[in-house]
């Protein structure tokens, strides 16, 4: 390999690695060049854009010549100018370029461009601007008979009384959006937005302008754009997945909490805001804070109110109810008359550990009834594989003898625990960070087990 061809295959490695678009053409307008972040940013494979005239694959409104044309015409360059254009299947495609044209001797001999992907970002602010009337949720909605969830209501209803700031934990399909909707729709916030938004599903460049909005001249193109905080206004803001969120972000999130004031991306004024905000977490809170994905000061913020939504193989005395209401549903979606689970199905049921909790348990019940539409019962026939083995396991078997209910191995270390945990605080004379330090773990971290105890309202628990 000479020389040349190193040097070239060194470019190309580059550019595939890129984290933006990448897109040259020749001084006709054909495409020499046409990166992987392009491919993913524009939904085209790359024979569908190589070698061809660009204008013949992309198109353009009217009003909103192409920053490349103008490049390659005119020598013209773009410095962060938003673009909206289609590709060759009609999607629309939203870009914030950098565009140049690429000379030889003072001829133009091509251009290139430089591209960042925002199709999500104007797409989720649509959908936002756009929602006149959301699914709504209500505490009747928590479906369940459990001393554990009945518990978590009361105390969900008593925070619809004030405005503070509520952090809600539990894994996920647990419920926690069903909460969060409740608190709202039954405080007096409840004729104001509730505006819902996932800090896993937007990439983390993308989200300061989406919370807190864009004023125009931020960048070539940008215009005045509201952010969550001003749409929420009078309202909830919900924030699922908060540990997903950048902590830079979650600096600036803390403030605008704190200060009750949001500066747009690009501003340099306050807007004055009056929003509750309601964030979810699936893990600890305080294992995030210990492992950096969540900041301490922004934790002690969000929970005034903390609630914990216990996941369904932690109280399976709710599966029969919410079984029963899943089929209620989908007889009625559906159009057909099952009446119930056959008891092998509850059997297993029990046993299984549902780690989707009760979003799980509605997919199960779902599929089942696809298979059962013509039938009275759900039988284990038409439940998923893992079922089936799981009905295989337990009724292949010794002969069935008559016993108390038995233990799961997580039922009894979590009973084990807690008897260590008060063992060890009762010689310690109810000193939690001594006792903390003797179980080698953080006090915040005992302290909220010993908050999850109490909550049980486990009788073995004393202290």
């Amino acid at each position: 390999m000479n020389g040349t061809d190193l040097l070239i295959n060194m470019y190309e490695a580059v550019f595939e690695n890129l984290d933006v678009g990448v897109h040259i053409i020749d001084k006709d307008g054909v495409t020499v060049v046409y990166n992987q972040k392009a491919v993913e940013a524009e939904s085209m494979a790359r024979e569908e854009v190589l070698h061809k005239d660009f204008r013949d694959v992309f198109e353009f409104e009217k009003n909103d010549h192409s920053t490349l044309v103008a490049a390659l015409k005119s020598g013209k360059v773009t410095r962060h100018r938003k673009q909206t254009f289609y590709n060759n299947k009609g999607t629309e495609i939203t870009t914030i370029n950098d565009t140049f044209p690429i000379e030889q001797d003072g001829v133009i001999i091509g251009a290139v461009e430089l591209s960042k992907d925002v199709t999500r970002l104007e797409t989720v602010i649509k959908q936002n601007i756009s929602k006149t009337k959301p699914k709504t949720y209500t505490f009747a909605d928590m479906i369940g008979d459990s001393e554990r969830l009945h518990l978590v209501i009361e105390e969900a209803k008593r925070a619809t009384r004030t405005s503070s700031s509520v952090l809600i934990t539990g894994e996920t399909g647990t419920g926690k959006e069903i909460i969060a909707q409740s608190i709202h729709y039954e405080s007096t916030r409840s004729s104001k937005p509730f505006i819902s938004q996932n800090c896993a599903a937007i990439p983390a460049t993308l989200m300061e302008s989406l919370l807190f909005g864009t004023q125009k001249g931020a960048f070539t193109g940008a215009m005045d754009q509201p952010g969550l905080f001003e749409m929420a206004n009078g309202g909830t803001l919900f924030l699922d997945e908060l540990n997903s969120l950048d902590l830079s972000l979650q600096a600036k999130l803390l403030r605008v909490l704190q200060e009750r004031k949001v500066r747009r991306v690009g501003g340099m004024t306050e807007k004055e805001v009056d929003v509750r905000v309601i964030a979810t977490m699936n893990e600890d809170p305080i294992e995030a804070v210990v492992h950096e994905r969540l900041r301490k000061d922004l934790y002690y913020r969000l929970s005034v109110v903390m609630l914990h939504i216990p996941p369904l193989r932690d109280r399976k005395e709710d599966l029969l109810v919410l079984t029963n209401h899943f089929i209620q549903k989908y007889n009625g979606l559906f159009g057909v008359t099952i009446e119930r689970i056959h008891s092998d199905v509850h059997t297993v049921f029990e046993q299984h550990s549902w780690p989707g909790n009760v979003r799980e348990l509605e997919h199960v019940i779902e599929g089942a009834m696809n298979l059962a539409y013509q039938e009275r019962v759900i039988t284990i026939e038409h439940l998923p594989l893992r079922f089936r083995t799981l009905k295989t396991n337990a009724f292949v078997s010794e002969p069935k003898r008559k016993v108390d209910k038995v233990e799961t191995l997580k039922e009894r270390l979590e009973r084990v625990e807690k008897q260590y945990v008060e063992e060890v605080l009762q010689n310690e004379s109810g000193n939690v960070s001594k006792a903390a330090e003797k179980l080698g773990m953080s006090r915040q971290s005992l302290q909220y087990r010993l908050k999850k105890y109490r909550e049980s309202q486990d009788p073995h628990f004393v202290i």
